[in-house]
């Protein structure tokens, strides 16, 4: 059956009145993310954005805000010299300074998150929801995501023995804590927030490893694939008499730095959105998280916060580091190759000549490339209020550190500057007067227009809520399924989505709203079958008590065939960028 006809939207019933279109929709040849060929959905027929090309955010057009009131949330954690979390101060006692000028604090909490694991929600029979606890109270939350793609095979072995070392020596059994392994298939959870340690370690244990992509190349031929250098920079150069065996290294090299050049596009990509899928994940769990990203290299050079990407790649990194910086994720990576050596000497694979003239181009290379994975570690764990960990064999303290910074902290916000239309990094500075306390926050923040503007990547949201391998949780998103009735040879399930009214209407802008609803149906033989539509208006004054009282309500009915369906409903906020799905099994008699 064709896949544009397998799945149709019958009936529209909102509990206002307003004008909906509606329009089926297909597949795609390419993800919106990265312009590469795949399955992608594209639900709204908004253009791609492909202007995203300058290494640097600030070099990108001048911004356009759609919106006056952009808030800033900055979490930030306050400690005594010994690492005690510093309590009871007050709004008064802090300063917030955006690129050197300080901004007026218009909201100010202090958080104690509960240490105790979520309290998980019971849905009835043929109910599904995203929420992923009840009520909404800051629960301390770690993740740890076990890096393949950037890690070497025999250090992801190490750092799994270290993982195993904490979990079975350090860890509060009450804590909440999840495990994930990012692998260039995606991201595969190895535990739930609410997995004990053991049930941690024993999936650790049974973990297997990934030959990264770049392992395949030499050391030198990774530095030159990262600094996108030629062959004669690492090696001095050929002169017209060299002997053979240095014509056949820069030759080698030449291929290597070509080749790496690719492998680490890809290794970008599937790194970026693997954070993407676990800050999308964790949106809607109130406070703040660690993600502890046991790694052994990042995938590009950070040579600042500004930096970026080149091509469609910056779009996706963009998104996600806004993506982490909403849901008040901070990244703590640690490098679990430990000490490290750069010696030639001492590496088995240099084949060059330990004698010859570009021995000391080799080794400034390799040092480069190492300096360069430290830098770019502490610069994204920094951007984004973590701490980065590297250089050293135990790796407990980094673990312990992640964890209890999400326990405590405040949380403080103001209001964005939308009159500065330059793009770029924003440099934040979080101050306490207090003598002897150390503040950890994060550095910054991108504004682009990809950032500030959902639009531009409504397609690209929509297409990666589809195919996560998670729910996102920005909105919460209730199913109920409801009897079916016969057409011909086909079935209607019925359905109904309840979303809260308050994460989809703009009271600030006349009760406004503009929802995509969007439902992808999948069946094993079968291509998966996409239907959307947009529902847009704004709900008079006198309705909203009972808006509020009982949520947006979004009945439909899918037209199947007779079989067993995995169903992802998405919802997506156009007016802010949020975004909510749930998936739920269906059976069609």
């Amino acid at each position: 059956m064709n896949g544009r006809r397998a799945l149709r939207f019958l009936s529209l019933l909102i509990l206002v009145s307003v004008g909906p279109w509606a329009r089926s929709i297909g597949q795609e040849a390419t993800d919106p993310f990265t312009g590469r060929p795949g399955n992608s959905v594209a639900p709204i027929n908004i253009p791609n954005t492909d202007d995203h090309s300058s290494p640097h955010a600030s070099e990108e057009r001048m911004l356009k805000f759609k919106s006056e009131t952009v808030v800033v949330l900055v979490p930030a954690v306050v400690t005594d010299k010994s690492g005690t979390h510093v309590h009871n101060l007050s709004k008064k006692d802090f300063k917030v300074l955006e690129n050197g000028k300080q901004q007026k604090i218009t909201t100010f909490e202090e958080v104690t998150a509960s240490g105790s694991r979520p309290a998980q929600i019971t849905n009835p029979p043929g109910t599904f929801s995203n929420l992923p606890a009840k009520g909404q109270q800051p629960v301390s939350i770690t993740v740890i995501a076990l890096d393949t793609i950037n890690t070497p095979f025999l250090d992801q072995t190490s750092g799994r023995k270290e993982l195993i070392k904490y979990l079975a020596n350090s860890l509060d059994s009450a804590r909440s804590l999840g495990l994930v392994v990012i692998s260039s298939k995606g991201v595969r959870v190895l535990g739930g927030l609410n997995s004990d340690p053991a049930t941690l370690i024993a999936a650790l244990k049974k973990a297997g490893g990934e030959l990264s992509s770049m392992e395949t190349f030499s050391a030198d031929g990774k530095a030159l694939a990262t600094f996108e250098a030629q062959p004669s920079e690492l090696t001095g150069g050929i002169s017209p008499g060299a002997d053979p065996g240095s014509r056949l290294r820069q030759f080698i090299l030449n291929a290597d730095a070509v080749e790496g050049q690719y492998q680490q596009q890809r290794a970008i990509e599937d790194t970026m959105k693997a954070f993407l899928a676990i800050a999308l994940s964790l949106s809607g769990i109130p406070g703040r998280k660690s993600v502890i990203w046991a790694t052994g290299s990042f995938p590009f050079t950070l040579d600042s916060p500004s930096a970026v990407p080149g091509g469609n790649l910056s779009l996706l990194y963009e998104r996600t580091l806004q993506a982490l910086n909403d849901a008040q994720v901070s990244v703590y990576p640690l490098d679990v190759r430990g000490l490290v050596g750069t010696s030639l000497m001492a590496d088995a694979t240099y084949s060059g000549d330990l004698s010859g003239p570009g021995l000391a181009d080799a080794a400034a290379g390799r040092n480069a490339l190492q300096n360069s994975t430290i830098a770019s570690l502490k610069n994204f764990a920094e951007m984004t209020g973590g701490h980065a960990y590297y250089n050293n064999n135990d790796l407990a303290a980094g673990f312990k550190r992640a964890a209890d910074d999400s326990s405590s902290y405040y949380l403080l916000g103001y209001y964005a500057d939308h009159h500065d239309t330059k793009p770029g990094w924003r440099k934040l500075q979080v101050q306490v007067a207090h003598a002897d306390v150390e503040v950890h926050a994060r550095t910054g923040f991108l504004v682009t227009n990809a950032t500030i503007d959902p639009a531009l990547t409504r397609k690209a949201d929509v297409d990666f809520a589809l195919s996560s391998p998670f729910d996102s949780t920005g909105i919460p998103v209730t199913l109920e399924w409801q009897p079916a009735t016969s057409d011909s040879d086909k079935k209607k399930p019925a359905f109904t989505l309840h979303v809260p009214a308050t994460n989809v209407i703009d009271e600030a802008d006349n009760n406004r709203f503009d929802i995509d609803f969007i439902a992808q149906t999948t069946k094993t033989g079968a291509p998966p079958a996409n239907a959307a539509q947009t529902v847009k208006g704004a709900i008079p004054d006198s309705a909203m008590p009972k808006i509020k009282a009982e949520g947006m309500i979004y009945k439909n009915a899918l037209q199947l065939l007779p079989g067993t369906y995995q169903v992802r409903f998405v919802v997506r906020d156009n007016l802010s960028g949020r975004i909510g799905s749930v998936t739920a099994p269906l059976t069609v008699n």
